[in-house]
């Protein structure tokens, strides 16, 4: 009995003992969770207290203006990158500008060079002239031999011509009918020889005063086709009005020759106009009206191979050329 008592009491401590170690384990435990706890409140408490969060709604603030700063340069550049393409576009015109400035001034050289040259031409044909009428032996009024029965006119009709030269055309119609008071046939045709009435085709027309009336008023709007070219009328003429008994003298009057080669005119001219020997059919006598010299944008090159072709044909056909200055 006494052994079962000791036995009883052994387990009653034991059991006291494992008790008390449960409660110290449960307790130490509590502890530890209070110091953690603790530690864990500390730390959020130094999180809180942290200078640089605080400055974090600054520097937001500060990359917000930066931002918009960073906008206003980007439309700076961009309004300055327009206004340097304007520049840039205003300077290429001006160097355009300043290349066809250049080119016109070129092409004014050249234009007043050849008026020049074509001037020249005029002075060398008057001096001709002159010496011309002092070995003359024949009666002449203003430089033209006036000892013809007939007189033809051969007259350009392009638009050049009747646009620009056709009052002084007239003019000098009137002024040539002034010197031939009499004559026993006058005929009007253009440089391609078509006819001014075409009633008188092949035919003198009558020298009366009523017809040279009626031949200064028909030219008035008289105007056919015309090539610039008075090799077709001169011929024309030639072929179907000379005869052995009429001394006749051709007027013919232009201001350019858009003809081929000067020298082939000449050989043609000088063979219909030309007897076995070295007199001539016709006289031809030539006037010059300077429409290209006057007329901004004329044909200065035409205009002098007509200066230079009219010049010979009447040298070579006992006329006279006669070189107008000016259109009034």
């Amino acid at each position: 009995m006494t052994s079962v008592k000791r036995q009883n009491k052994r387990n009653i401590s034991e059991i006291s003992i494992s008790f008390l170690d449960v409660i110290s384990c449960g307790f130490g435990a509590i502890v530890l969770l209070l110091l953690i706890a603790k530690t864990v409140d500390s730390s959020f408490s130094q999180t809180e207290k942290d200078p640089t969060l605080s400055s974090i709604p600054i520097i937001q603030k500060k990359l917000f203006e930066i931002r918009g700063e960073i906008n206003v340069l980007k439309e700076t550049l961009r309004y300055k990158e327009v206004r340097l393409q304007n520049a840039r576009e205003k300077i290429a015109s001006l160097e355009q500008e300043i290349i066809e400035s250049q080119q016109k001034n070129s092409v004014f050289a050249d234009e007043q060079t050849k008026l020049a040259l074509a001037q020249q031409n005029l002075t060398d044909e008057m001096r001709r002239l002159i010496r011309i009428e002092k070995k003359s032996k024949k009666d002449a009024i203003g430089g033209i031999p006036v000892d013809s029965e007939y007189i033809i006119f051969i007259i350009d009709t392009s638009g050049s011509m009747s646009n620009f030269a056709w009052t002084r055309v007239k003019k000098e119609m009137i002024n040539i009918l002034n010197i031939y008071p009499q004559v026993k046939g006058i005929q009007v045709m253009n440089d391609m020889g078509d006819y001014m009435f075409s009633s008188f085709n092949k035919k003198w027309i009558p020298d009366t005063p009523a017809r040279r009336k009626a031949i200064l008023n028909r030219l008035a709007t008289w105007a056919p086709f015309s090539n610039s070219s008075p090799v077709e009328g001169i011929q024309k003429a030639i072929k179907q009005f000379y005869t052995s008994k009429n001394k006749i003298s051709l007027y013919v009057f232009g201001d350019d020759f858009t003809g081929g080669s000067i020298g082939q005119v000449l050989k043609a001219t000088d063979k219909i106009n030309k007897l076995q020997g070295a007199d001539r059919l016709v006289r031809i006598h030539t006037i010059g009206f300077p429409v290209h010299f006057k007329v901004e944008g004329g044909n200065l090159q035409t205009a002098t191979r007509f200066s230079a072709l009219m010049r010979e044909l009447s040298y070579d056909n006992n006329g006279t050329f006669i070189g107008l200055t000016g259109l009034e």
